[in-house]
């Protein structure tokens, strides 16, 4: 069984707002009929299905994938994500494209490892030593800046930061 076009507008409008009276009246029904009669619309099977299709294809729409979020964390580690940022210039502001700093690919490499369980320990011996790098560079530019706080360097970059 099909939906009228009625029926069909009714569902759409309701996808959108929720509110089954105001849909009713939105898609051409009486108030009088869409304040009395409006729930009842409802509870046809076929107008449900079509809510409940419409609002599945919303839903996988709109959430990410396992694949996507892998990719996603994939193009960060290599560098290919640009984050805009704002460089201050003696003379103005200006935005700057750049790519993740070290310190975020290696979070991005450390959650893709997390999904592949048996993963090898040349890599992990290598994210060992960018974190270490990492750390030495941060720790080099807070000397160079004037901080005068303890060198700590932590060399397991798989226990979480305190």
């Amino acid at each position: 069984m099909k939906l009228t076009p009625k029926q069909k507008k009714f569902a759409d409008e309701y996808i959108k707002t929720g509110n089954a009276t105001q849909s009713a009246i939105e898609a051409g029904y009486s108030k009088k009929y869409a304040n009395t009669n409006a729930p009842k619309l409802l509870q046809n099977t076929t107008l449900k299905q079509y809510i409940e299709k419409c609002m599945a294809e919303i839903a996988s729409n709109s959430v990410m994938s396992y694949t996507e979020a892998v990719e996603l964390l994939t193009s960060i580690a290599r560098g290919e994500e640009k984050e805009t940022v704002v460089v201050a210039t003696p003379v103005s502001v200006e935005k700057v494209e750049k790519e993740a700093d070290l310190k975020t690919r290696i979070s991005a490499l450390k959650e893709i490892l997390k999904r592949y369980p048996n993963n090898d320990k040349l890599i992990e011996q290598q994210i060992r030593k960018l974190s270490a790098e990492a750390d030495i560079a941060q720790k080099k530019a807070e000397l160079l800046s004037g901080s005068n706080g303890d060198i700590i360097v932590n060399i397991n970059p798989f226990e979480e930061d305190s």
